[in-house]
């Protein structure tokens, strides 16, 4: 009888090893499930927000909305022909003129109405704006001065034309920006006050601006 319990004591060990291990087993599998399903449903929440957010409308505050004003439009028009002849006029800056503060003062329009000229045209195709593809014909005229012009007389030329014209466009700035019930106009006027509030800085750092070129941008305030 001894002998005979000797001899099943392995087997009923072996038997608890594969008990053992059909259990963990199973542990394994229900894990491998539980975490398959919680992937699963992670691709799906990552894939339902990106097709949400590629439905979002582009733009400012949700999308373009509101309604675009005769103001609104003719803002977009002088937000255009602005940088039609004043990105000429910087570049001129940077061969006419004899002052750094000049040329410093014209790398400033080359870049911030490249920006604002981009913004302008995508704003122009969102809300189906036409905008005109050149300068007035007094702007013309301004960078026709420009081109005649060296030394000083570029210098004292390039900043009356600039802040005055400069200085007006701010008195519309504000209008548009307090009124306009566009978000994407509203966003132009945003991004057009910080870039010709920096133009005026840069021309003004020349100590050019006479008191002759601010009252006639005074001149066009409504009393």
């Amino acid at each position: 009888m001894q002998s005979h319990a000797r001899k099943t004591q392995p087997t009923s060990h072996r038997g608890r090893l594969v008990a053992a291990t059909v259990a963990l087993l199973a542990v394994i599998a229900t894990v491998s499930v539980w975490l398959a399903q919680r992937d699963s449903s992670a691709n799906e929440s990552a894939s339902a927000h990106l097709h949400a957010a590629d439905a979002a409308p582009a733009g400012p505050e949700g999308g373009n909305a509101g309604a675009v004003s005769a103001l609104d439009k003719t803002f977009l028009t002088k937000v255009r022909q602005a940088g039609l002849w004043e990105m000429p006029a910087g570049r001129l800056a940077q061969t006419h003129a004899s002052s750094e503060s000049i040329k410093r003062a014209g790398m400033h329009l080359l870049e911030g109405h490249s920006k604002l000229d981009q913004l302008a045209r995508e704003d122009s195709e969102a809300l189906s704006v036409p905008i005109p593809d050149q300068a007035s014909a007094e702007q013309q005229g301004w960078v026709a001065q420009l081109k005649k012009a060296r030394g000083r007389e570029f210098d004292q030329l390039f900043v009356d034309l600039l802040r005055a014209s400069h200085g007006k466009i701010f008195i519309t700035i504000g209008e548009v920006r307090a009124t306009t019930k566009n978000t994407l106009i509203r966003r132009l006027a945003t991004q057009t006050n910080n870039t010709v509030q920096d133009h005026m800085e840069v021309l003004e750092d020349s100590g050019l601006v006479t008191d002759d070129t601010l009252d006639d941008v005074a001149s066009t305030i409504p009393k």
